[in-house]
């Protein structure tokens, strides 16, 4: 029978306690929501929606075609200007999604003969670059850069390091000073996704590279996603201009690919203007990370420190991180539940992303329901 396979493999998922199913969530759910990845609540404020509203009327429903095609809007590049100076970068380039943007840097940058070297905790869209990229491909320790001077001092060819800025699994943040020495060290390109910290760490929410002092540099070359700290859609990749006309010339998933819709790019606009007015957002986002952090760890919960505002609590099993999550709905609470094969220790967890709007009240209640369905 075709695709017979599908069924044995439905099976063994089952047996593991690793179905995934989809959850339509209504407009107005009634759920306080730790789950979403919405880091500045900016998703649904009046300017973003209306700025998303007044770019369909504009220019319309889809973007019609690639970037190279129709697919850019006068729109598009004054969301790739704003985004490189916001960011600190000479140029950038807005993409339909966070993973095609990842996708495209990594093959476009990672050429036949060059070595690839990957962090362990690498994000799927990062590792699924490096599958696609000519170059060979090394994983390396998480968040190791005396691993990433080793494998470079043993190469001697062109290369490049690839590396989350804050991991979406722990939210832990990746040692970018180091890893920027290391490869200057030997020549080689820094890579990063900053997809958990663009919008909550940096001066103003600027990013983990901008905090780093590695923004508009020459060897540094950042991604990042608008669909989280922005509240829209879409991906970016930052850097020096001739790697972005490279992008423009080489990346298949630029080249190939429709336009991000006017209105992502729009909302996206707005959500970046609106973060230059009020700062203060990236700092609170942080603040109710380190509060949930506190009020779980009380609770005699095993929840990782958080460097942005991904806070990781971990689960006995599988079955327990469904059960737990599912849980905590039933008690008004949505979580994110993270389990294998998205984790890469094999560690189960509920994982909760913190909102600049969250009220110290909803804190508290979060961290309650959770102690109180614990498995």
């Amino acid at each position: 029978m075709a695709f017979g396979w599908i069924d044995e493999q439905a099976e063994a998922r089952r047996r593991a306690g690793l179905v995934r199913t989809l959850r339509p969530r209504p407009a107005d759910s009634p759920l306080l929501d730790l789950a979403s990845n919405d880091y500045l609540g900016l998703a649904h404020h009046p300017e973003v929606v209306e700025a998303a509203a007044r770019a369909a009327r504009t220019w319309g429903g889809g973007s019609t075609g690639s970037r190279l095609v129709t697919g850019t809007t006068e729109l598009h590049t004054e969301l790739d200007r704003e985004l490189a100076d916001f960011c600190g970068f000479e140029a950038a380039l807005v993409f339909s999604s966070g993973y095609a943007a990842n996708l495209a840097a990594v093959t476009a940058l990672g050429p036949h003969g060059s070595l690839i070297l990957s962090d362990a905790g690498n994000h799927a869209s990062l590792i699924d670059g490096c599958r696609l990229a000519r170059g060979t491909t090394q994983v390396v320790g998480h968040a190791d850069p005396e691993a990433v001077d080793k494998a470079l001092r043993t190469h001697g060819g062109e290369a490049i390091v690839v590396s989350d800025t804050v991991f979406s699994v722990d939210g832990d943040a990746a040692p970018l000073a180091a890893l920027a020495e290391a490869c200057r060290e030997h020549g080689a390109g820094l890579v990063v996704d900053d997809a958990h910290g663009l919008g909550v760490l940096g001066d103003g929410g600027r990013g983990a590279p901008h905090a780093a002092g590695l923004a508009g540099a020459a060897d540094v070359v950042v991604t990042a996603t608008l669909s989280k700290s922005l509240g829209s859609q879409g991906g970016v990749v930052l850097g020096p201009a001739r790697v972005i006309d490279h992008l423009v010339n080489a990346a298949r998933t630029f080249i190939f690919d429709t336009g991000l819709a006017p209105a992502a790019a729009g909302s996206a606009l707005a959500a970046l203007r609106l973060l230059r007015r009020e700062p203060a957002r990236a700092d609170r986002a942080r603040a109710v990370a380190a509060e949930l952090h506190a009020g779980l760890t009380a609770a005699g919960l095993d929840a990782v420190r958080p460097d942005a505002a991904v806070v990781s609590v971990r689960a006995p099993s599988p079955e327990q991180a469904v059960r737990w999550a599912a849980d905590c709905r039933t008690a008004g609470l949505a979580v994110g539940c993270f389990r294998p094969p998205s984790v890469p220790d094999g560690i189960s967890r509920l994982r909760l992303t913190a909102r600049a709007d969250l009220s110290g009240a909803e804190i508290e209640r979060a961290v309650r329901v959770i102690g109180e369905t614990r498995p």
